[in-house]
């Protein structure tokens, strides 16, 4: 069985997904860019990111999970310049636990945001 995972403690989609999807076992986040729950992107690279992880958490708590139980997470830069600012950020946020991670430049993404997240938790 399919759960469809909303918070409003996290900004809406902004197309046709959801925020997340869980099983009984996993959640599935969808990429997170730096909106607020109320759809305002915040300023520069270092706001972005924590926004962005402030969004992740809160839609994984939604769904019965937190950072400490992702097992994978995907990082979108548009600048992999903003990598070693990234990892400093997303290090604080995740703590001794050290997911998979992949992270990969592209050319934009959604809303000109810097940076976006998507992850895979365990529930629990």
């Amino acid at each position: 069985m399919l759960e469809i995972i909303e918070t409003q403690n996290a900004p809406q989609a902004i197309g046709p997904y959801s925020q997340a999807i869980r099983t009984q076992e996993i959640i599935y986040t969808s990429g997170q860019i730096g909106l607020t729950p109320q759809g305002a992107l915040v300023d520069g690279i270092e706001a972005q990111t924590r926004q962005v992880l402030n969004n992740l958490s809160e839609v994984l708590k939604a769904g019965g999970s937190s950072l400490q139980n992702v097992v994978k997470t995907t990082i979108f830069l548009s600048n992999m310049d903003d990598f070693a600012l990234v990892n400093t950020i997303y290090a604080e946020f995740f703590g001794a636990h050290k997911p998979a991670r992949s992270t990969v430049a592209v050319k934009t993404l959604p809303k000109g945001a810097l940076v976006e997240i998507e992850c895979i938790a365990l529930v629990g």
